[in-house]
């Protein structure tokens, strides 16, 4: 690590070297798929250091935020339906959906409890004879415990699996017409399962990148670079953390344990291969094969309080929290209505903690 006056002697010589670079360019348009690399970005005020022809717009990248509503009410219909404990982590416990999350059931008596890892659920169901159900959510980061918690399972531990795998999301973020994306920043935490092969195929210049303002600021150097000479590059800055092939043990367990299909993504509709629900082997642990007969009249509604909310358009890169009109007004950190305001990931909450206009 950099001593501080040298971290911001690095920071203002590369902000400097991007000014310079940009310099009588046309717009360049870099999405990020992070939610810790827009908190890097907005905290340290990196827009404010880049030259205007030079956009540094979010993504994707916060697992809380693109989980639909769907999954949202299908696991309220659960708790309904069935005498089940059920566990998730504390920031998906907060997003609302006609007014209900899970904290909501948890003050009407259901029995809802938060947990920092799935390995908590597991123990949880240890220790009772109660069915234990496990909201699963995150990309290949958190994908991996899910799976040993599976295989390591006991007879009364259920996963609801809202795991999505990432990487078809980037392909499908370019299909759209109304997403200008000239290159990625590739999300640091999932890179380090996936390595740097798996973005192999995606055909515009990306570069994976640490978490520090001089990472993303290296980063966006290398990418501008790069379509200024034509590249379609992959480079890797994060080379003290990620791997050409990433860790083939998690990627080993992830696969043995979930199969792909086709789900729908919050801001960006049904992606294609995305989806990781349980191989069939495991059903025993799924609790959408376990409790099926739970689910015969479950039917998604639309939460007409969200209409105005444009999360899904800040996830697609194609809205900032400032073009919300309910940004810091109706929608708040306190009283969150999109799940973008939600989770410490999403960008409505980061703005919301650290915007300086």
């Amino acid at each position: 690590m950099l001593k501080l006056k040298d971290r911001k002697r690095a920071i203002k010589g590369l902000a400097e070297e991007l000014k310079g670079l940009m310099e009588g360019e046309e717009t360049i348009t870099i999405m990020h798929l992070c939610g810790t690399h827009e908190d890097t970005v907005t905290r340290y005020n990196l827009r404010s250091l880049l030259p205007e022809n030079l956009k540094v717009v979010p993504g994707p990248g916060c697992p809380v935020c693109i989980t639909p509503d769907t999954d949202l009410q299908r696991a309220f219909h659960l708790l309904e339906k069935e005498n089940v404990i059920l566990t998730t982590f504390g920031d998906m416990a907060r997003v609302p959906f006609e007014g209900k999350s899970f904290f909501y059931y948890k003050s009407k008596g259901y029995d809802v409890r938060i947990v920092y890892s799935v390995f908590d659920a597991l123990e949880i169901a240890k220790t009772t004879d109660k069915p234990v159900v496990f909201f699963a959510i995150g990309f290949e980061t958190t994908m991996p415990s899910t799976a040993v918690a599976v295989l390591d399972g006991v007879e009364n531990f259920y996963v609801l699996s809202a795991h999505r795998f990432f990487i078809p999301a980037m392909e499908h973020l370019l299909s759209f017409d109304d997403v200008r994306i000239d290159g990625f920043i590739c999300p640091g935490h999932v890179s380090t399962i996936v390595g740097v092969k798996a973005y192999e195929h995606i055909k515009v210049p990306q570069v994976i990148a640490g978490f520090e303002p001089e990472d993303v600021l290296l980063a966006l150097c290398m990418l501008v670079k790069a379509i200024k000479n034509g590249e379609n590059c992959l480079l890797n800055e994060y080379t003290r953390a990620v791997r050409y092939e990433g860790n083939v043990k998690a990627q080993k367990v992830m696969n043995e344990v979930f199969d792909r299909d086709d789900w729908e993504w919050r801001g960006l509709g049904v992606v294609r291969n995305s989806g990781a629900p349980l191989k069939k082997r495991y059903e025993d642990f799924d609790a959408l094969k376990v409790f099926e007969d739970a689910f015969k009249d479950f039917e998604p509604r639309e939460d007409k309080k969200k209409r105005l909310c444009r999360c899904g358009d800040v996830l697609r890169g194609v809205a900032t929290p400032l073009d919300c009109s309910l940004f810091m007004k109706a929608c708040t950190p306190k009283n969150p209505i999109g799940a973008c305001m939600v989770s410490f990931e999403g960008t409505c909450n980061i703005w919301a903690r650290y915007w300086r206009g």
